[in-house]
Order: C-alpha cells, then structure tokens, then sequence
C-alpha cells in the first residue's frame, strides 16, 4: 500500500508523534493507522499517543519577518494556559523562522522534534498546524495580542506601512474575499433563497423581490469584499481608497 502524505499527516495529527516516526509506522502496518498506533506505542511514544485522545483547541500563531521576506506558523494546544507560555510561544516563533530558510520538509521535521521536547516538559498534546512562507512583494502582517488573531496582506507595490494597516484590518474584520466580483455565484445564490422566503413572507410581490435583490446582493458581494470595506482605523475610508491605485495581490488571515 502506498503510504501517501495525507496518511502519514493525518497519524500525526492524531498522535503527536513526528512525521518521520509515523511514516515508518505506517509502512511497517501496511497502511494500517490502528496498527501503526500499535506500533508508535510499543516503541515507546505510548505518552504521547495517549495524550492525543485530548484535542488541541488551543494555541498561537506567529510571524517571522527578515529582509522584507515573511513566514508564519501555527502550533495547537490542549489549553490556553500553554499557549500563552514563553517556551510555547517562542518555539512557534522558531518553527516560522526555520520556513523562511528551509524546505516545508525540513520545518516540519524541525517542529516535530521542538514540539516532542516541549511536550516532554509540560506533558501537553501540541499539534503543528499551517506554515506558510512569502518571500516577493510589499508584504504586511499583524498578529493580536492573543497571538490567536494574525493576517498577512501582499500588495503589489507601495509603502509596508499600508499594508501593515491593511494586515489589522483583515485581522479585525475577516473579509472573505479581495473584490466583489470574487464572491461565489454559490454562495450568492444559497443567499437570495433566504431572501426570497423572507420578502416573499413580507408580502413583497414578485417584481418588487427581483429589484430588491439586486440591492441586496450588491450589499452582500461588497460586505464580504475587502476593497470595499470601510477601513477599521478611519470609517469615514474604505479599503479601495487607502490603496490609492495600489493592488492587493493576496491576503490570509489566521484564527484559533
């Protein structure tokens, strides 16, 4: 049986245990993931195979930033007490930095191994999340004071001042999407039959509901859109009118 990356991603998520450990598991079970726990048990990860029955809810994100290149990382804990922890924080920080310079590969199997020894101090399942690395463009970003809020904005040119504005905005308002054009004709239309119902309850008659929803999908595209939005540091502002020309080429937003 082929022992995929999804396979060996979803033991380790289950167990804690790092990626390595978990493929030779795997393929000494054929595949199987309840033999491969057998396995990680009696070769003695028995602690933290136990410990991953608890879920990992918790945690923090952190960002890395050197060169005007930018990588963030996300790690889960059982409890909001860990997460808050210096060690805790600072090793999600380190695991970020080590994106930056090296292989997705190499960053997990370097978390993995940081994870195990902070887990053998505090005796806490903590779970690696997404790593994600950016390394061309005017590049923004901001993390929450909870470190369980962050976002990342790229534009395609202009001052990292705004972008760093436009990063707390994302962080703040969580848009779902870049320009109002960009919002699922699905999604739209999951939303006009809610509407429809509601006006159609209202009395409202059948050529009126039309014009109607025109409006309210208008609203909806551009609520959802982060152009559009009014900026959270100056309403009297929107998004559009803060780039001035600029482009938004990408943005993430975080959240635990």
């Amino acid at each position: 049986m082929e022992i995929t990356a999804k396979l060996v991603n979803g033991l380790r998520q289950k167990t804690g245990v790092s990626m390595m450990a978990c493929k030779k598991a795997l393929i000494e079970a054929n595949g199987n993931e309840d033999k491969a726990i057998e396995i990680l048990r009696k070769k003695g990860e028995a602690k933290a195979v136990e410990k991953s029955s608890r879920d990992a809810k918790e945690g923090a994100i952190q960002i890395y930033e050197e060169n005007g290149q930018v990588a963030s990382a996300i790690v889960y804990s059982e409890t909001d007490f860990v997460a808050r922890n210096d060690e805790f924080i600072n090793l999600v920080k380190s695991i970020a930095k080590k994106a930056l310079y090296t292989s997705g590969e190499e960053a997990r199997e370097f978390a993995d191994n940081r994870i195990k020894e902070l887990f053998t101090k505090l005796g806490e399942n903590m779970v690696l999340g997404e790593i994600n690395v950016y390394k061309e463009g005017v590049i923004g970003t901001y993390v929450h004071s909870n470190n369980k809020l962050a976002a990342i904005v790229k534009l395609d040119s202009g001052d990292k001042e705004t972008a760093i504005d436009i990063a707390m905005h994302v962080t703040a308002m969580d848009p779902k999407v870049i320009d109002p054009s960009e919002v699922s004709i699905e999604l739209v239309n999951k939303e006009k039959e809610i509407w429809t119902e509601q006006l159609k309850k209202q009395g409202k008659p059948d050529n009126i509901i039309e014009n109607i929803l025109k409006g309210k999908e208008k609203k909806f595209r551009e609520e959802s859109a982060l152009i559009k939005q009014k900026f959270v540091k100056d309403p009297d502002k929107t998004i559009e009118s803060l780039l001035n020309g600029k482009k938004i080429e990408s943005f993430v937003r975080f959240s635990i």
